[in-house]
């Protein structure tokens, strides 16, 4: 592999590369090895590999019992409500215990998630005194370069380093015992696995890329990514981009592994090209889908969650102008903020060619779409929360008068007489209501945005809404809402789950054109709402060469490879103005439908592959 050699961090003196145990000879193929799973993001939330990494322990438990165990960085915070101490027994341990004793902060537990798995967290801070000298032999040995003022770089190579000496030390406990497969997640938790194979660790190695970091820089500066993927120089993409060490990571460990393996075979091709390895196996992502005994449970969740939506709608929209909350759809696109590779571009034309075409169509439908991501902001929009609160206002001033009048018109008709309504409410209960209502009702058009955005002028998803004149008119049958931040119990203006949120919704829309996966509309259908997903993601690819029927199933894919923009568009808007011509009985089949063939992505399903993996990674080793 060709040596980066701009932005590298050299030391200047001699230095002596650090000692590593013997390397023991194969063992003889056990029947029960340990299996470790190492990411950044073992009890460290920060994007989907923690999801994958979650709701794969109850398969994962399923298989291998205690003999699985999860590496993670140590990050104190995360570990408060993460993790949980256990008593250094059993081999990871003692191995714990002894890193322990070579002053390096180790700690060693459970992650506290369905299954509760072993974890073994590792402070890789405690090793930054040895940081030039793991850069060095990354450079010398493997041609990865590395700057010296990059934190989160400098960080992640740490935590590579405090990796393989724990391997290292876990190893001369097992030996002789038992094999040992290390299963490592993306670049980040990548940097050891070219110095274990290079030292001659005596286990087995499998790295997964869930994404190529180069693949998805490019696709998001160049439009024709696909057509042109073959024809890319990796080295001089990855310095135009300023990725190389992240990108020679990856290369390092796609090459080290013993068995190398991606998510689809829409990722497949970009290591082809980007990373200069075919890999070995597909490893499709799933969830854990929880099933029914009566179908009537998860139609009432939906009934009930959208309740909840709608509360939110009265207090956003209502003190405008009302419409028909039984003739309400709600369409949403959630995910990390890529305004184009996460297709958001594309959703918001295609909801503004949706708003003219239910004008043209006529009834009465209201889609109210939101759009669900994280962005800078300051605070949330005042009149969003002074809405929230009146709303509170009119509630109890409503209940106080539904109390009384029912006290009243009880013992008024007990006693034979047949009251006069208006009678039966004290005045001051009335003014407050009439107080209240004047408050509560404004001039202006309902906010697009619920958040004070820290820099809404340059806001591309903000920006084209307004392009798009999706102004939220009260003769516009399509509203918006652009929440840019992630729901959860704790945000005021809905105080629920996401998993509620899209259990109450009737559409995800995630017309992707970079998505290495695609969790949402996984997610979506988990939860029994149809979606819609794109033929450039790892998860539409899958669903079209497996599922010939999934339109039937309540989930479309959206044709976007070799499709332009504007023909991608038009097909969007067809297929949600499908859904905004079913009636509810049609709705509700919809869902039915979609519920039962969601456990198809059931991870004791897709949990095989994984299997396969560790298997042919055993198999190697020999």
């Amino acid at each position: 592999m060709a040596k980066v050699s701009d932005n590298t961090d050299v030391p200047s003196g001699p230095v002596i590369p650090p000692q590593v145990s013997e390397a023991k000879p194969s063992l003889p193929r056990r029947a029960e090895p340990l299996l470790l799973e190492i990411s950044w993001e073992a009890c460290n939330q920060l994007g989907g590999i923690y999801t994958v990494l979650r709701s794969k322990v109850p398969s994962m438990i399923s298989r291998w019992g205690s003999r699985y165990c999860l590496i993670g960085p140590y990050f104190a915070a995360n570990a408060a409500v993460e993790f949980e101490p256990a008593p250094l027994v059993g081999s990871l341990g003692q191995a714990v215990k002894q890193f322990r004793d070579q002053g390096v902060g180790a700690h060693f537990g459970r992650w506290l998630v369905t299954g509760r798995p072993h974890a073994v967290l590792l402070d890789h801070l405690s090793l930054m005194g040895r940081l030039p000298e793991v850069k060095y032999r990354l450079w010398a040995e493997h041609g990865v370069g590395s700057p010296g003022n990059d934190e989160l770089i400098n960080n992640v190579i740490a935590f590579g380093e405090a990796v393989r000496q724990f391997l290292w030390l876990l190893a001369n406990k097992e030996s002789g015992r038992r094999p040992i497969v290390a299963h490592f997640h993306e670049w980040m938790a990548a940097s050891a696995v070219p110095m274990l194979r290079h030292d001659k660790w005596p286990g087995a190695v499998v790295f997964t890329t869930h994404a190529t970091l180069l693949g998805r820089y490019l696709a998001m500066h160049d439009p024709a990514f696909y057509e042109h993927l073959a024809g890319y120089d990796h080295a001089h993409e990855a310095k135009h981009f300023n990725v190389e060490t992240q990108h020679y990571l990856e290369r390092a460990a796609a090459h080290g592994s013993h068995v190398f393996t991606t998510v689809s075979d829409v990722t497949a091709e970009e290591c082809r090209y980007l990373l200069g390895r075919n890999p070995d196996l597909l490893l499709p992502n799933g969830l854990n889908i929880q099933r029914f005994t009566a179908l009537h449970e998860f139609q009432n969740l939906h009934r009930q969650y959208k309740e909840q939506i709608h509360e939110f709608t009265i207090r956003h929209f209502f003190p405008s102008y009302s419409f028909d909350l039984d003739h309400t759809l709600y369409f949403f696109t959630s995910g990390r903020y890529e305004y184009r590779n996460k297709g958001m571009d594309l959703t918001i034309e295609a909801l503004a060619r949706l708003n003219h075409r239910l004008r043209q169509a006529g009834g009465n439908i209201t889609v109210v779409a939101f759009i669900i991501t994280r962005r800078p902001f300051r605070s949330i929009n005042v009149t969003a929360l002074q809405t929230h609160a009146m709303l509170g206002e009119i509630r109890t001033a409503t209940e106080a008068i539904k109390n009384e009048i029912g006290e009243k018109l009880f013992y008024s008709v007990v006693a034979g007489k047949i009251p006069n309504l208006e009678n039966l409410v004290d005045e001051y209960w009335l003014l407050r209501l009439r107080r209240t209502l004047h408050a509560w009702r404004r001039n202006a058009l309902p906010v697009v945005v619920t958040h004070d955005l820290i820099d809404d002028a340059n806001d591309e998803v903000l920006a084209q809404i307004r392009n798009c004149r999706l102004f939220n008119h009260q003769h516009d049958p399509v509203k918006i809402v652009y929440h840019p931040d992630f729901i959860s119990p704790a945000n005021p203006l809905f105080g629920m789950e996401y998993d509620q949120f899209v259990r109450g919704c009737h559409l995800g829309v995630f017309p992707s054109y970079y998505e290495p996966w695609g969790y949402t509309p996984l997610e979506s259908i988990a939860l029994g709402v149809p979606a819609i997903t794109s033929d450039l993601s790892g998860f539409g690819s899958y669903i079209l060469q497996l599922l010939p029927d999934h339109e039937e199933k309540g989930l479309s894919v959206l044709r976007r490879k070799n499709v332009g923009y504007w023909q991608a568009a038009d097909e969007l808007t067809d297929r949600m103005f499908r859904i905004c011509q079913m009636n509810r009985r049609e709705r509700i089949a919809l869902r039915n439908t979609v519920e039962n063939f969601s456990t198809h992505f059931d991870w004791h399903n897709l949990g095989k592959r994984y299997h396969e993996a560790h298997e042919l990674a055993l198999d190697r080793l020999g």
